[in-house]
């Protein structure tokens, strides 16, 4: 039989989940104000709302200069997630196996793009890439972004390595399977979910650049984050509004796809298990 909660703990958790709420409004209000301003009549970046419209929207898609930003910014997080997982999941495999001294130096070692400020890995990387001529590139963007995003792979897959059964892999070798169809028919399963999570970690986070972008990209590699810095800069244009509600859109679609892999992963493993 369930005891009711004495007085003192039911204030106590009611006084959280105000502050839960609290913190949810602190976070979540100025993104979402953002919204209704991307649909005003206005030109300008204010409230009360003049009127409803889509202009700033058609703006967007027919702009010469807005469309083109948010096909860079999707060409270059595709390709630079493909290499990041593809990457970060090959090091945590490896780090997965390795112990003491050297697997702490090189976790440490994978993780400094995080730790580093982004404007000291930007300077290094335009004074690398410079020289090798890669400024100005969609390699060199791709790299950097890549770059950017493989720690994240890294620690996801780790994560998800961590509560990897390896006796699945002694019984997978005793019935004949080589080391490759063992990978793949076991392991590569299993951690999918953590590595598909790190891609979509490294995709957000290449969407989302913009100070190495700043560095490394010339007139043809504007991406869209890029674009709104410079509307910030040069004119305030509503349009800005329209291109930061589709980005909390994506990144709303991110959250949602990174939470039902995350509940796929525990259903897989639980089943593995049993």
């Amino acid at each position: 039989m369930k005891m009711p909660l004495a007085p003192v703990d039911r204030a106590l958790r009611w006084g959280l989940l105000a502050l839960c709420v609290l913190v949810f409004v602190f976070l979540l209000v100025p993104v979402l104000a953002v919204i209704p301003l991307s649909f005003n009549t206005g030109s300008y970046l204010t409230y009360p709302m003049t009127g409803f419209s889509t202009r700033w929207y058609e703006d967007f898609f027919t702009s010469s200069r807005w469309l083109p930003s948010l096909w860079n910014s999707v060409l270059v997080g595709s390709v630079a997630t493909v290499l990041a997982t593809t990457l970060g999941t090959a090091a945590a495999l490896g780090l997965d196996r390795m112990g003491g001294v050297a697997r702490q130096a090189l976790n440490a070692l994978f993780l400094m793009p995080i730790v580093v400020p982004v404007v000291v890995i930007g300077s290094s990387l335009y004074a690398l890439f410079s020289a090798l001529g890669l400024t100005a590139s969609y390699l060199g963007l791709i790299l950097a972004h890549a770059l950017l995003g493989a720690p994240f792979v890294v620690i996801t897959v780790a994560a998800t390595l961590s509560g990897f059964d390896r006796r699945l892999l002694s019984a997978a070798m005793s019935l004949g399977a080589t080391p490759w169809q063992a990978f793949r028919r076991v392991t590569l399963p299993l951690i999918l979910p953590g590595v598909v999570s790190g891609g979509i970690f490294a995709f957000a986070t290449s969407f989302d650049e913009i100070v190495v972008t700043l560095f490394l990209a010339g007139p043809q590699q504007r991406t869209l984050p890029l674009q709104m810095f410079d509307g910030v800069r040069e004119q305030i244009s509503p349009t800005i509004t329209a291109a930061a509600t589709l980005l909390f859109l994506v990144s709303l679609l991110l959250v949602v796809t990174i939470e039902w892999l995350r509940r796929r992963g525990e259903r897989l493993r639980g089943s593995a298990v049993e």
